[in-house]
Order: C-alpha cells, then sequence, then structure tokens
C-alpha cells in the first residue's frame, strides 16, 4: 500500500511517498493546493496519508485527503507509543512528535537526544521509559544568517557553507566561522550536558542543515535526513492500521 506522509514545515513543503515500509521518494511543493494534490493523489493513489503542519496550509487540503484516503493529521490528540510529561502537551509542535516517534521505533529503550536542524534547532530528550520531557529551541543557521544583516546596517546575507575557516579572513568568512562553528559548539556543548547525566545515551540529527554541520561535530552521532517521515510513518500505522 501507498502511503502519503506530509511535513509542512517554515520553511519548507515536503512529501515523502511510502510503498509499505519504504520511502520511494521525497518531493518538495511549491503549494499545497487542491490541483497540485490531486495530481499526486492521481499518480500515486494513495490508500492512507497523515500530515504534520506547523503552518497554516491551505484549509481545504485536509478534506480533500479524507475524501482520497484513510487520513489521520498529526496533534496532540494522535495516540502514540510514547508518553508526554510538559505542561501542555497540546503546544508541542506536530513535527517534534514524529521525530519522538522515530526515535522509539528505531532506537527503542534507549535515552534519546534528537537534534532536528531546520529554521530552528530543536532539542528533543525522550527517555528509556519513552516519555518525552522536552528540550530546548533556537535559532536555525538561516535565521542567524538573516538576522546579522536585519540588525546591522552594513554586514551582508551571507550563503551557508560546511567548508569554513576558524579564523575568518574577511566579512562573509567571518560569518560563516562565527554562525557554522558557533552551532556546532552549541550542539557539542548541549550533547556533553545531557551525556553527563545520562546512561545508555544516544543522539540522531536529522533536518536540511545537517550537511553543513554534521561532520564538525565532535560528538558521535547517527545522522538521517528522513527521520521525521519514518516517525511520520509510524504514527500513521499506529492510527490508521
Amino acid at each position: 500500500m501507498v502511503t502519503f506522509c506530509f511535513d509542512f514545515g517554515n520553511t519548507r513543503r515536503k512529501l515523502a511517498v511510502f510503498t509499505g515500509d519504504v520511502i520511494e521518494k521525497v518531493i518538495v511543493l511549491a503549494d499545497d493546493n487542491a490541483e497540485t494534490i490531486g495530481e499526486l493523489l492521481d499518480t500515486y493513489r494513495p490508500g492512507k496519508a497523515i500530515l504534520s503542519s506547523v503552518i497554516d496550509h491551505d484549509p481545504m487540503l485536509e478534506e480533500q485527503l479524507a475524501k482520497h484516503t484513510r487520513f489521520h493529521k498529526l496533534n496532540h490528540l494522535t495516540r502514540l507509543d510514547f508518553t508526554t510529561l510538559v505542561g501542555k502537551p497540546e503546544t508541542i509542535g506536530a513535527d517534534r512528535l514524529a521525530l519522538l516517534a522515530a526515535a522509539v521505533r528505531f532506537y527503542p529503550k534507549k535515552n534519546n537526544l534528537i537534534i532536528a536542524l531546520g529554521t530552528c534547532i530543536t532539542y528533543n530528550f525522550i527517555d528509556k521509559y519513552h516519555r518525552f520531557s522536552g528540550g530546548g529551541i533556537s535559532p536555525g543557521m538561516e535565521m542567524r544568517l538573516k538576522s546579522l544583516n536585519h540588525y546591522t546596517a552594513k554586514l551582508p546575507v551571507v550563503r551557508a557553507d560546511s567548508n569554513v575557516p576558524l579564523i575568518g579572513y574577511d566579512t562573509v568568512t567571518n560569518i560563516q566561522s562565527g554562525v557554522t562553528l558557533g552551532m556546532v559548539y552549541e550542539i557539542d556543548g548541549f550533547i556533553d550536558e545531557y551525556a553527563k547525566k545520562f546512561d545508555n545515551f544516544n543522539v540522531v540529527l536529522t533536518g536540511g542543515d545537517m550537511v553543513h554541520l554534521g561532520s564538525h561535530l565532535k560528538n558521535k552521532i547517527f545522522a538521517d535526513p528522513d527521520l521525521i517521515f519514518k516517525g511520520l510513518y509510524a504514527i500513521s500505522e499506529l492510527n490508521n492500521p
């Protein structure tokens, strides 16, 4: 059976097409209007669909998916195979729920820190008893690069790059060093502090900026760019067996 797993983040709308539990294709969508989604439904004819959205998507999308598939929208009422210890579970982003579901499925009975590198960096900690207790949120790479231009008179907008020097030799490389390596030291610092508190500890890195940061990190990590889609598929199977 084909399953559609939609991930609508602050930067991109993406769709993973699963056949069984295998990802066949990941598609970046230009929009989520009825015509675009209709073409995808006609092409792949999915039996199931799940949506994780942290944006104001097209209000007709859910109705369209429900009409043509066994559809589930991820929210705080979704059935999950982990518990949440945070004060207001309804405020947990759908994307974070999907990442936690993937951690439980692929790294069970471990103290997992899932670090997602998107518009924001999210640190998501779920313990070996599969309890989510929270984490942290900080600005992502693009947000940091753009803010330097926005809040100053003369600093330019600089493109992200993985090949950055420790000591910048001009304005561009100064910014790249400060932002990229600053994020690296932040992430390594968080990992070090979690590792001091928890044994049987595991770190998973995901998200688009992984390519710029992964090679600089000193800590041992697992990297999986498709982690959120794997979590969405797991949640879909749990709620739409």
